[in-house]
């Protein structure tokens, strides 16, 4: 599958989700990464008027858990975050964030991924570690 066409597919996923509230869109994809795009309005600001930490850390899930997806079978396979670290380095009251997933491990049960957040300019954001593990889906 190209890059535009799994582009593609991780943004038809999007659809009567979070990410839709978000307005998280994937924006480029490659053999060891996945980034997606969302903007800083005040649909994700805290009450002091800056983008929130859980909309950080909702987008840093969206981005590694879909690029663990990649990697899997998904007629046979399922992936769930169970654990997500984050630190918030940098506030943002306007524009864009953006967030990069690349492995550290993927194993055969579980993935770590270090989802880098950064802004229009390059500047840190947040650094995040998101653990998924793989399960067998059931059989109907």
């Amino acid at each position: 599958m190209n890059k535009q066409n799994v582009l593609e597919m991780l943004n038809n996923l999007v659809s009567k989700t979070l990410m839709e509230t978000l307005d998280i869109e994937f924006i480029d994809v490659g053999e060891d990464f996945v980034t997606g795009k969302m903007p800083v309005t005040s649909k994700v600001h805290q009450p002091y008027g800056i983008l929130h930490g859980g909309a950080t850390a909702a987008l840093a899930e969206t981005v590694g858990s879909c690029a663990s997806a990649l990697f899997v079978d998904n007629k046979s396979q399922m992936v769930k975050g169970i654990e997500l670290t984050i630190n918030h380095i940098k506030s943002k009251r306007e524009g864009n964030i953006y967030a990069t997933a690349k492995p550290i491990h993927k194993g055969k049960t579980t993935h770590l991924w270090e989802i880098r957040i950064v802004d229009e300019s390059g500047n840190l954001i947040s650094i995040c570690k998101l653990t998924n593990i793989i399960l067998e889906k059931k059989k109907d």
